[in-house]
């Protein structure tokens, strides 16, 4: 028995210790595996500032964040992905051997490989052109909406990812056809704006009374027409290009803007371009200086005669006289509506609030914003119009944060 036990017993804790050891591998595979997409992500966050992965940006991020998850783990190799705006981290780590080691086996490697980048999305710019935008608050957005074009798509590659814009002021215009209506503008209810009602020139809608109606004849050519999703380069961006913010106005309704934001973004009619499938990944990026408002709010566009061009908008277009830039009014309730939609059909949606904020306007952009719960981190305030293009581009981050499988 005594000869048995010496016999057996080694064997028995070799199959334990094999045992023992091959667990620990397996752990540490499935440790270094979420290490590694971590790293991948991490570094893909940095390609707006490091496209061509040649600066060490991405390198640094990636190698930070693999040693923050699996210290004992170091970066094997650091390459560009298969597809476009894409990086590829491969870690690995060495594992000591508890028992195998009296057999000569003192460690084993394992590596995980894992990649990262901008692909698979569909993004709407929906950009305020009133007039308040005109100069270089529109000349900065332009630029800095160009230039995340030009990051997503770089010249001579096609990624799976298109482009849209929705300028808007207290309308839309919208290209013929699209929607089954002659190209123009549109009211709130679908229908076709053309302009001033002449129910509008009766006595009794002047405010204050006796006071003249001054509306422009045409408050629609002058507002660029909606673009819907692309993957020209080109055509993108002379749509932007062709974003100035002059021109005849009709205030500023932002529920408008996001609602064709969300046509555009998907499937269903009137805008088609959009994919279906589950893997795409769908961002609205919003950006407005000023309230949801026709012109009746005071403030630094208020006038002493019956508010102009803001009777032309997208409500008073359809009928609807009451509907002003009250907080909590019915514009305001839209625009949130409109938001809301958005997010139902899969949309994820980053604002930017320009110039100076009251507590009301903050408030309402993070409303509409996607942010996680407890934090703001889809809205974004830009104080001056040279905060826009540093805006654009935490966005453009953000648009990294993706694993490609």
């Amino acid at each position: 028995m005594a000869v048995l036990v010496a016999v057996v017993l080694p064997v028995l804790l070799g199959m334990i210790g094999l045992a023992v050891d091959l667990g620990n591998v397996y752990l540490s595979h499935s440790r270094i595996q979420a290490a590694v997409d971590a790293a991948a992500l991490a570094g893909s966050l940095e390609l707006p500032y490091d496209p061509e992965i040649t600066n060490g940006r991405v390198a640094t991020a990636s190698a930070g964040m693999l040693a923050k998850n699996y210290p004992e783990a170091h970066v094997a190799a650091l390459t560009a992905g298969t597809e476009v705006r894409s990086v590829c981290v491969t870690g690995e780590a060495d594992v000591d051997m508890l028992f195998m080691g009296a057999v000569g086996l003192l460690s084993s490697t394992v590596q995980a490989k894992a990649c990262a980048g901008f692909n698979d999305l569909e993004i709407v710019f929906v950009i305020d052109n009133s007039g308040s935008m005109k100069g270089t608050p529109i000349t900065n957005t332009n630029a800095a909406a160009s230039e995340l074009v030009n990051l997503l798509i770089p010249d001579g590659a096609s990624p799976a990812i298109k482009f849209g814009l929705v300028p808007f002021r207290g309308k839309v215009h919208i290209p013929g056809d699209v929607d089954g209506l002659a190209d123009g503008c549109r009211n709130a209810d679908g229908t076709l704006n053309t302009g001033l009602l002449s129910e509008y020139t009766k006595p009794e809608y002047r405010y204050p009374r006796g006071s003249y109606l001054r509306v422009s004849s045409d408050t629609c050519s002058s507002i660029p027409r909606v673009r819907g999703l692309t993957e020209d380069k080109s055509e993108i961006l002379a749509a932007i290009a062709s974003q100035t913010a002059l021109g005849a106005a009709s205030g500023t309704l932002i529920g408008e803007g996001v609602k064709w934001g969300r046509h555009v973004l998907t499937p269903e009619p009137p805008y088609e371009e959009g994919d279906d499938s589950d893997r795409m990944r769908k961002i609205m990026i919003l950006l407005t200086d000023g309230d949801t408002e026709d012109g009746g709010c005071g403030g630094a566009y208020s006038v002493y005669y019956t508010p102009n061009d803001y009777w032309t908008n997208a409500w008073y277009g359809m009928g609807v006289t009451d509907a002003h830039c009250q907080d909590g009014g019915p514009l305001n309730a839209a625009m949130l509506e409109q938001a809301q939609l958005a997010k139902d059909a899969g949309v994820e949606i980053f604002t930017i609030r320009y110039g100076s904020s009251d507590a009301v306007d903050v408030s309402l952009m993070q409303q509409v914003a996607s942010s996680k719960t407890g934090t703001n981190d889809h809205y974004f305030d830009a104080p001056s119009a040279d905060d826009i293009e540093d805006i654009f581009r935490k966005i453009g981050k953000h648009l990294g944060w993706r694993l490609l499988q």
